[in-house]
């Protein structure tokens, strides 16, 4: 445990219907990975994407980031962890009346005051920093458009740019390409592989496309029923591995 950024022991979690999502997962992530995560839909995937920053509250085991359990502690201080833990969603979440601009300095909130975050006080170095960080996903130019006037592709990409505005250590990305085009999800993807590369960020990402996984992850991790039958390196990855893991 003592090189991994995050940790997982015994991770398990039922919701009220009854049905087991994630059963009894361990796994260590190494900083600056880019963990990929495939598996079929409902196999458990955005339920543990979900427990690592604890939108979902796991019903026992364990989460370690960076070697401190944070399973249990405080709601001010997992305020400051998942301010380290940011999370991209498959649907941008988005304020679509805000600008983008104000949309990317919602990354901010975590690290201010309560009376600057009710009063959207942000600072003149912050709004450089989001500027810059929409230069870097090629959205400089938009920053004054309405979230709701952009593409799809451009909604991610302004997500991505507030995620990284919470200076995070790890991009939690839950189906980040699932609703858009081909040739965008090589662009998102080669946008988190950059983030990746250029800053240390370690990213884990769930995908469904196989070929994209096998491009961009530095280790896959299959999930099946909520248990994880696969961990290796993308090259590892063969036909009858995938067939297992898909298999109904």
């Amino acid at each position: 445990m003592s090189d991994s950024i995050l940790s997982v022991l015994n991770l398990n979690k039922t919701y009220a219907n009854g049905v087991s999502a994630l059963k009894d997962i361990s796994l260590e992530i190494k900083k600056s990975e880019f963990i990929v995560i495939i598996g079929q839909s409902g196999s458990g995937k955005t339920t543990l994407l979900k427990c690592l920053n604890r939108l979902v509250e796991p019903n026992s085991g364990g989460i370690f980031f960076k070697q401190k359990n944070i399973s249990s502690i405080s709601k001010s201080e997992l305020r400051i962890v998942r301010s380290q833990l940011a999370m991209i969603f498959q649907q941008f979440n988005l304020i679509p009346r805000y600008s983008v601009l104000k949309n990317v300095l919602m990354g901010r909130l975590s690290k201010m005051s309560t009376w600057q975050s009710l009063l959207n006080l942000f600072l003149i170095q912050d709004k450089k920093a989001a500027i810059n960080f929409l230069d870097l996903v090629g959205l400089a130019d938009k920053f004054n458009r309405r979230a709701d006037q952009l593409s799809g592709g451009q909604q991610q990409r302004v997500a991505i740019a507030r995620a990284l505005m919470q200076r995070p250590e790890i991009i939690l990305a839950d189906e980040p390409v699932a609703s858009l085009d081909p040739q965008m999800s090589q662009t998102i993807m080669d946008y988190l592989q950059k983030i990746n590369t250029d800053f240390g960020t370690t990213i884990i990402c769930n995908l469904h496309s196989i070929e994209l996984a096998k491009r961009y992850a530095t280790r896959i991790i299959a999930i099946k029923k909520g248990q994880i039958i696969y961990q290796g390196i993308p090259s590892e990855l063969d036909t009858e591995l995938i067939e297992r893991i898909y298999e109904i």
